[in-house]
């Protein structure tokens, strides 16, 4: 007698027939007799593609799931390849983008067509800008013999790419899928790092193709002997005072970078992207910049340099402020992309090459280019640098805690290793002058993108990765309106960051731009949060710091806690000065017409006469 067919029985029926139907399994196709870093055997598309990231060795995917990667997403869950699930593809970018600075690899997200493209390319467009390896996996509408007209999510994914990549590879056929995985992450790393797309039609990912991918060799490293032999002639001559401006090209190579300032006795200023290429205690290394927007350290020894040596940085508006870099009488500019090459300073020099490669030539010339040890430049190094910090001691909060005073006591508290992700506020100006960094890969913020909302995912996706490592950001309340709700992937996920939010109900940043050139400000307040309420939702610890007396326990407090915790930071900005923004406006006044002038000095002029209240 036949049993009784049952719904369970048959859906069983069902599956079994599915599974024969399918080409060979992929347990079998991708473990199976697999070379390292090959991609072999009869399999989908989808499984090809995580077996490629796989092989380029990625910790971690970021993105939503949707209906043109589902099939993608699946088989990550079967390959147990990591992923994180995020609450806006803005934030995939920015998760991506914070793995990438943290690990020094492509950080890779995965994105449906169409909104959850555009969605995300703010955030793309931050890593193009400041020069951050991407691999950006974005599905696309069925296309070949099976597309059809008007498609949901049909927009033109490869155009809308190709203004935030360095290049977009789109797939034509199932079997070219790791191929052009390969070229995104070889051409992202390669020269200057960057984003680089791949458009795949979700028609190719359930189709089937036979694979024989291997992996692919480093792209040449670029290296100019004549540039080199000129520098290294200048860089020589004795009675030449010589100073280095580090920049995020040489972020893997610090102990080198420090090697040779020693040889040559050369101060260290860094850009804002570049903080902890060099131990910032080091008794050669003087802060970020070296002019008025820097640390008081590094102007006032710059100004003594003769030969400035520019390593792997461009001069971007935001680390000069406004392009307000003194010149000096000799520069030698050294960066992997030509392009980057003197472009906003004038160089004498311009050396087409790797920062690793340009300073290991350095150090092999050590004999004729050692100089005797300079106790008189270390000694007033070091007077300067206590000069600095007795000023940023100075407390000018009065009702609330004093941003600076936070920013000491952070260093203070957390761990030199920890990873600290700065957002888009006034206080990244301080953070960049007074937050001691001792390692590379330590000090995040968005630079020349200025991405509000950034440090929240960036933070979170840095943390995915870095189970071990303290995590914290310094975010403003403005920034936090951005992105807040990713942090309840913090919560769902039991990922500890740190949240620091520096609350003053305002676009405090905007403000002090505008009252200085309109003696009044618009459209800069902010509504009033129940910040405990809102971590309860989202599922995180709250504490609140409310004077600048509470700032060591509570950041104590909120770091030993094991999970993640909202801390918000009541803050009086008062009247501290921001050299960044006094070189800023120092600077955009010289370039204003007489005419120009005139007109903003006639309208500054009657506002003060007839204050306007300082509202919205």
């Amino acid at each position: 007698m036949m049993p009784p067919v049952t719904r369970r029985s048959a859906l069983k029926a069902m599956a079994l027939t599915g599974l024969a139907l399918l080409p060979e399994s992929p347990t079998e196709a991708g473990i199976l007799n697999r070379e390292p870093g090959w991609v072999r055997g009869k399999m989908t598309g989808a499984f090809a593609l995580v077996e490629t990231l796989q092989a380029e060795g990625t910790a971690c995917v970021y993105g939503i799931p949707g209906a043109q990667e589902n099939e993608l997403w699946d088989a990550l869950k079967t390959k147990r390849l990591p992923y994180l699930l995020v609450t806006h593809e803005f934030s995939a970018a920015c998760m991506a983008d914070g793995y990438a600075r943290s690990t020094g690899q492509p950080g890779v997200l995965c994105v449906v067509p169409g909104p959850g493209l555009t969605n995300s390319l703010s955030g793309i467009g931050e890593a193009l800008l400041d020069s951050v390896p991407m691999v950006c996996l974005v599905g696309d509408v069925a296309r070949g013999d099976k597309y059809r007209p008007f498609q949901v999510h049909d927009l033109p994914q490869v155009g809308l790419l190709k203004q935030v990549t360095k290049a977009v590879f789109e797939v034509g056929a199932v079997t070219d899928i790791p191929g052009a995985v390969r070229k995104a992450f070889q051409l992202a790393r390669a020269g200057e790092p960057g984003p680089v797309g791949v458009v795949i039609p979700y028609n190719l990912l359930i189709e089937s193709g036979s694979f024989a991918s291997g992996p692919l060799a480093p792209l040449p490293v670029p290296f100019d002997e004549n540039a080199f032999a000129c520098a290294l002639h200048l860089l020589a001559q004795k009675n030449l005072r010589v100073g280095i401006y580090a920049g995020q090209g040489c972020m893997d190579h610090g102990p080198l970078l420090a090697r040779v300032a020693e040889m040559l006795q050369a101060p260290v200023a860094t850009s804002v992207s570049g903080k902890g290429v060099i131990d910032e205690c080091h008794p050669l290394a003087v802060g970020w910049g070296y002019g008025p927007q820097g640390t008081g350290t590094a102007e006032a020894i710059f100004k003594h340099v003769d030969v400035v040596l520019a390593i792997g940085v461009r001069y971007s508006e935001v680390s000069t402020a406004f392009y307000a870099i003194p010149k000096r009488p000799h520069l030698i500019h050294v960066d992997i992309n030509p392009c980057n090459l003197g472009k906003t300073v004038k160089a004498d020099v311009c050396v087409h090459a790797d920062a690793g490669v340009f300073l290991s030539k350095l150090d092999e010339n050590a004999s004729c280019l050692a100089r005797p040890c300079d106790r008189k430049l270390h000694d007033r190094i070091r007077q300067l640098k206590s000069a600095d910090r007795e000023r940023n001691c100075r407390l000018y909060a009065r009702c609330g805690a004093d941003p600076m005073a936070f920013l000491l006591k952070l260093r203070c508290c957390t761990q030199p290793d920890a990873l600290v992700f700065v957002d888009v506020t006034l206080t990244e100006h301080w953070a960049a002058e007074a937050f001691t960094v001792h390692q590379p890969r330590t000090y995040f913020n968005p630079t020349d993108n200025q991405s509000m909302g950034w440090s929240i995912p960036a933070a979170l996706g840095a943390q995915r990765v870095h189970p071990g490592r303290q995590v914290v950001t310094i975010t403003g309340d403005g920034c936090l309106l951005m992105s807040a709700m990713e942090m309840s992937t913090a919560g769902r996920e039991g990922l500890p960051v740190k949240f620091f939010i520096l609350d003053d109900q305002s676009y405090h940043y905007m403000q002090v731009l505008q009252e200085s050139a309109y003696k009044r400000t618009t459209a800069t307040h902010l509504a009033h949060l129940d910040y405990a309420a809102l971590a309860k939702a989202l599922g995180i610890g709250y504490q609140e710091i409310t004077t600048t007396e509470d700032l060591e326990g509570c950041i104590r407090g909120a770091l030993c806690q094991p999970g993640p915790v909202l801390t918000r930071v009541v803050t009086d900005y008062r009247k501290r000065p921001v050299r960044w923004i006094a070189a800023t406006r120092d600077r955009f006044v010289e370039e204003l017409s007489p005419a120009q002038k005139a007109r903003f000095l006639g309208r500054i002029s009657a506002r003060a006469l007839h204050p306007h209240p300082w509202n919205d």
